[in-house]
């Protein structure tokens, strides 16, 4: 007799996720991960600095924001005031 066929599906494995990150590099002396963000969700704010250079700059957040959109604020910033 035949066998009959499995109705099982094959099991389909997740990518890993990789988390953001949140040392980038600095506009202003140019290291390479020396800024570090730090997000504060209970006062909406976040902040960046850099441990060389000692720049640093803070922005309003909210609950969907991450590091990368700080960074980006602040290099956004940066652009407009050199214009």
């Amino acid at each position: 007799m035949a066998k009959r066929k499995s109705k099982r599906k094959p099991v389909t494995t997740r990518k890993a996720i990789q988390p953001l990150d949140t040392l980038f590099n600095c506009p202003f002396c140019n290291h390479e991960k020396s800024c570090e963000v730090k997000m504060d969700r209970t006062r909406n704010s976040g902040r960046i600095s850099c441990r060389i250079c000692l720049e640093d700059f803070q922005s309003t957040i909210n609950y969907l924001s991450e590091p990368i959109d700080v960074y980006s604020e602040w290099i956004d910033a940066c652009e407009s005031a050199n214009q």
